[in-house]
C-alpha cells in the first residue's frame, strides 16, 4: 500500500511538472514566432525608413520647384514692366509724330 501511494504520488509529481513546463516542440515554435516576428519588424523598419527618404527627397524636389516658379514669375513681372515703358515711349512718340 505505501508503494502504491509513493507511486501515486511521483506520478501526480510529474504529471504537475510536465503541464506546467513548455515542451521543446513548443519552445521551438515560440522561438521560430520570434524570429518571424523580428524578421517583420524588421522589413517594417526599412520600409519606414525607404519612405521617409522618398518623402524627403519629394520635398526638395518640391522646394526646387516652389522657387524655380517664383522666380520665373519675377521674371515675367520684370518683362511686362519692360514691355509697358517700351509701349508708353511708343504711344509718347506716336502722340508726337501725330502733333506734328
Amino acid at each position: 500500500m505505501k508503494t502504491r501511494t509513493n507511486v501515486i504520488a511521483i506520478v501526480a509529481v510529474l504529471s504537475a511538472m510536465l503541464t506546467g513546463c513548455a515542451t521543446s516542440r513548443q519552445m521551438e515554435k515560440v522561438e521560430a514566432d520570434q524570429k518571424l516576428l523580428d524578421t517583420k519588424v524588421e522589413q517594417a523598419l526599412q520600409n519606414a525608413q525607404a519612405a521617409k527618404a522618398a518623402a524627403d527627397e519629394a520635398k526638395l524636389k518640391a522646394d526646387d520647384a516652389t522657387n524655380r516658379a517664383e522666380q520665373a514669375e519675377k521674371a515675367a513681372q520684370e518683362r511686362e514692366r519692360i514691355a509697358n515703358e517700351k509701349m508708353q515711349r511708343a504711344d509718347s512718340a506716336f502722340l508726337k509724330s501725330m502733333r506734328k
